[in-house]
Formats: C-alpha cells, structure tokens, sequence
C-alpha cells in the first residue's frame, strides 16, 4: 500500500510478522500466518481516541474531504500528463478504527495469487493456531500505533466495493483534523494538499496498472519463507559484512544484512519503487501550486518543520523498529530525483519512469539522476 504519514503517508508499508513453530501453515509467507481478524481487533482496541470535535467539525470534515479528492483529481492529471480521461472515484473518508479495518483486510489481498481482491465486511483470520494469533496481536499493536500515523492511503490490491475498478483511496479524518490543528494552516487548503498527494497515488497506479503487480510479486519475494538453516544464515551474513555491498543506513540496512540474494534485490525493488511513487506525490502536491492551494507554502514550511523536530527517545525506538524515519527519507530523496528530472527534461520525458520495470531509476540513480537521464533518455 501507498501512504501519507503524519510526520510526512505508511506506510502504510507492508506490515509483515515473523512467526515460527509448528502450527503455521507450511509455504504461506509470514503475512498469510497472521490472524488478520485479531490483528483488527486489537488494534481497534488499544488505538488512542482522535482529536475531540463536535460533530458538526466532524461531519464538516468529511464532507470537505471527499469533496477535495474529486477536486484533487483535475490539477494532479494536468500536472502529470497522467490518467487523462479515466472515471473519477470517490475516496472512503475514515475514522482511525475503519482505517485499522480496510488495513487488515488489505494485507491479505496484497499478497494474494487471485489478484484484485475485492474487500469484504468480515475480515478473515488466515492465521491458525497460537502462531497466527501471536502474529496477529503484535501485527495489532502495530496498526493501532500507526491508525495516529496514516493521514492518507491508496490500495491497489483491492477492488473499490462501490464501484468495483481497482484500488481504493482512503483518507483518515481525525489524524488530517489533529494535523491541520497543530500546524495552524488553513483547514481547507490543508485537506486538499493532502489529497493532492494522495490522488497522486491513485493515478500513478491507474494510469500505469502494471505497477500493482510489480509490486505484489516484489513483496511477496520479500515476504516469503526461506528454507535456510542457522549455519547458512551466519555463513551469508558474516559474508555480507566482508563485502562492499551497499545497504542503506539503519534498521533498513539491518534487514537488507539478513536478507537472502533473491529478497535483496526485491527489498532493493519495493524501495527505490517507493521513493519513487512518494517523491513523484510531494512533487506533484506542491506542483500544482498556489493556484489551487493558496497557503500551500506556509503548508510546506510548517510540514518540513514538524517532520524534522526532535522526538523523544521511545519515539525514535519505535519509528526506527518500523521504519517510518526511512520512509521520511522517501519523501526527501524521492522528491529531488523527480524535482531534478523534471527540471532538466521536463514531466512528459519524466514519466518514461513508467514505462516498465527496467526504466525505474536503480538505486544509486535515485541520488545521482543524471545517471538516470543518460541510461533510460539517452
């Protein structure tokens, strides 16, 4: 899933539980062994209460937000070149318990061999066994920690239930409300920059439906089990720490040390793709300009600013366990790979990025694009 955080979208990053013991389903990843229905109901559980409103405020909101999702649409084609004469549809406006809810059933689907998968009113376990409800409790605490987190998210491995087209845009109305109140921006104009970014999404997939599969098969490399023993893992890891292979900095270069070859090169995958897709959405978002959003740089300023103030220490501990300070990275270094591509050449030769897989950038292009100007445009 494609998403918007608070600090920035989840990240909405997939969610995976490493579970073992000898009730779990054998051949099944560590997501298809969490019990997605427990997932749900702890989290709706222990997830913190929104920011108090009136109901009025409330209904206000959400009014105001699946309204901009509509509006969003015309200036993010205009910016992109992207999506030109496709159906609009409506985005599903959430509290943080429905948020929790369309997570837990989306993980499944994101892995799923069926394809689009389309969501269903009860969630189904697909763990078994005292694995998938450890897995599932833990996978819980995490979707509540992140139900504060997710301001926005499009899912493109579910079918609209509406509408039944792929992909579902979801907009999470009490952390947009909590947002928009501790910056002090202009309510209006804030809910539409968020949904600039997260319609952004939505076109980037409908427009180029190869990417939902692309990244499906990515993650479920990643996610896969690995036949290996403690002695092969050790062997390949002390190997690793000889070699000059490049790994990122942090929990992510800790993943990518404990990875087999084949999940390497997929986790390399799902991140340049990510930092792609969140770079070319901070882009775009800030792209379309003052003309549709007045106050978009006071927005800016005042995002970038709470994006980079001082947590507390178990803040930290948590956002580097789950990856959200990489997931700031995204933003950063995807947006300046796009910022500088699209200075040089221009958004129609940019978006040959969505051609296929081979002309994604790599990922030493991402911080170096004219590497990616003379391989992919040359």
């Amino acid at each position: 899933m494609v998403s918007s955080v608070a600090e920035s979208s989840a990240a909405g990053d997939p969610v995976t539980g490493v579970s073992g013991g000898g009730d779990r389903d054998e051949g099944a990843s560590p997501i298809e062994n969490i019990d997605w229905g427990l997932a749900a109901t702890v989290g709706k559980r222990i997830a913190r209460p929104g920011p108090r409103v009136t109901r009025y405020t409330a209904d206000r909101a959400r009014a105001e937000l699946a309204d901009a999702a509509v509006r969003a649409e015309a200036p993010v084609r205009e910016v992109t070149g992207l999506a030109d004469g496709l159906a609009v549809p409506t985005a599903q406006i959430l509290d943080r318990s429905g948020w929790i809810d369309a997570a837990a059933r989306s993980m499944p689907a994101m892995l799923s061999d069926e394809g689009l998968v389309a969501q269903q009113p009860e969630i189904k376990p697909h763990g078994t066994g005292v694995t998938g409800k450890i897995a599932g409790a833990q996978a819980g605490g995490l979707l509540a920690f992140l139900s504060s987190a997710i301001l926005g998210q499009y899912d493109p491995f579910s079918l609209d239930p509406e509408t039944g087209e792929p992909g579902v845009l979801m907009l999470v109305a009490p952390n947009i409300i909590a947002v928009e109140r501790q910056l002090r921006v202009d309510p209006s104009d804030f809910r539409l920059w968020v949904c600039l970014h997260e319609v952004t999404h939505r076109v980037q997939f409908s427009a180029n439906p190869w990417l939902t599969d692309y990244m499906r098969s990515n993650i479920g490399a990643l996610t896969g089990d690995e036949d290996e023993s403690v002695t092969d893992l050790v062997s390949r890891v002390t190997g690793a720490l000889r070699s000059d292979k490049p790994r990122e900095k942090g929990v992510i270069g800790l993943m990518q040390l404990l990875q087999s070859p084949e999940q390497y090169e997929a986790f390399e995958r799902v991140l340049v793709l990510g930092t792609l897709l969140e770079g070319h959405a901070d882009h775009v978002m800030d792209a379309v300009g003052p003309a549709q959003v007045p106050t978009v740089a006071a927005i800016r300023a005042a995002f970038d600013q709470r994006r980079s103030a001082p947590k507390n220490p178990l803040q930290r501990l948590i956002r580097a366990l789950i990856g959200m300070d990489a997931k700031m990275a995204q933003y950063i270094r995807g947006k300046a790979f796009v910022d500088h591509v699209v200075d040089r050449v221009g958004m129609d030769l940019f978006n040959t990025v969505w051609t296929s897989a081979e002309t994604m950038p790599r990922m030493t292009e991402i911080d170096e694009p004219d590497q990616w100007i003379e391989r992919v445009l040359s």
